[in-house]
């Protein structure tokens, strides 16, 4: 079955609260422990500025099965360039090959936001996450040791980050790079 991805809609909420609560459920993909509602997540979804797209990836049935974000990696001006992400699946659709599907569409957004870099925090345990990102061309930069806290334990969180463009500054906020 053939299956692209788009932007996001507030018509999309549903799946992608369901599949978000999926991913804190199955502790793999995130620290957050409390699910969320719908109506948080349309909040998420409404607030978040034009550069910082959230996309779907659904089938011919336009049944969503995953969805991924660009997120702010810091607030600082110096920082505009840099990316953070998310990206979730539906838990039965995992292991198909959507999750790259994804990734390449949002690594191709990201660029086309005029992004210079995207970076990750991934579970340490999570080593079909980190296979995935290594395969699109990330690169492990290190592990924080007990970062956080879940289900009563430290974990260890492996950052990661692949550069998009190889120019100091890009089209994003490019006055911010001036001195």
């Amino acid at each position: 079955m053939p299956y692209s991805a788009r932007s996001a809609t507030k018509e999309d909420i549903q799946a992608i609260t369901r599949i978000y609560n999926q991913g804190i459920e199955d502790r793999i993909a995130t620290l957050e422990t409390s699910l969320r509602k719908e109506s948080d997540m349309l909040d998420w979804l409404t607030k978040r500025d034009e550069t910082h797209k959230v996309l779907v990836i659904e089938d011919e049935d336009r049944t969503v099965w995953g969805w991924a974000s660009l997120n702010p990696f810091n607030s600082r001006c110096c920082y505009n360039g840099v990316v953070d992400f998310s990206i979730y699946i539906e838990r039965s659709m995992r292991g198909k090959g959507l999750g790259k599907k994804l990734l390449d569409v949002l690594v191709e957004t990201a660029r086309e936001q005029g992004f210079h870099k995207l970076v990750l925090s991934a579970l340490s345990k999570n080593q079909a996450g980190k296979r995935l990102y290594e395969t699109a061309g990330f690169r492990e930069v290190g592990t924080y040791i007990q970062q956080g806290i879940l289900d009563g334990k430290w974990v260890d969180v492996t950052i990661m980050e692949k550069l998009l463009t190889t120019n100091c500054c890009n089209t994003i906020k490019e006055n911010c790079c001036k001195g």
